[in-house]
């Protein structure tokens, strides 16, 4: 198994939203043919939606929208987890909720899934930034690791041929 898969990829909207589906076996992600199960990513809050079992929120990072979800029935979960692994991820849930506010920049991490046709990032955890710098660095980021990928594969062509 790819390493890559159990850490958290920072990609822009553009990138997120852009990914290749790969539905047959398990569901799958790609990004420049290098699989991809989690992701992070900063912007602002431009969308909120609270439901009783959820919280559907959009994050703008200024090359689009990614589609978040936050689950909040973590009682739901209760045959897979011990109950005090339940209830503090419910109370850090809430938490999290009472965070995400319309207009606040925020980093959010989590699983990359797909509803409805439409890929999101089921949330892990947020984190609100004060520091408006933080969004110019995540986009150097992004772009550096986008680079790095693209002479990996670049590379490992090169060697195969």
């Amino acid at each position: 198994m790819d390493p890559i898969l159990s850490v958290h990829i920072k990609l822009l909207a553009v990138d997120l939203l852009s990914l290749n589906v790969q539905s047959y076996g398990p569901l799958t992600f790609t990004h420049k043919n290098r699989p991809i199960a989690r992701a992070e990513s900063l912007g602002v809050v431009v969308s909120r939606e609270r439901k009783d079992k959820f919280l559907k929120f959009l994050v703008d990072d200024g090359t689009g929208c990614i589609p978040c979800i936050l689950w909040l029935n973590h009682h739901s979960f209760a045959q897979r987890s011990h109950p005090i692994d339940l209830e503090l991820k419910a109370r850090m849930a809430l938490e999290y909720a009472e965070k995400i506010q319309l207009g606040l920049l925020v980093r959010v991490r989590g699983r990359i899934t797909v509803f409805m046709g439409v890929i999101q990032i089921t949330v892990a955890d947020v984190v609100l930034e004060r520091d408006p710098n933080m969004e110019l660095l995540h986009w150097l980021d992004c772009i550096r690791m986008s680079r790095r990928y693209s002479d990996v594969n670049t590379l490992s062509r090169q060697s195969i041929s």
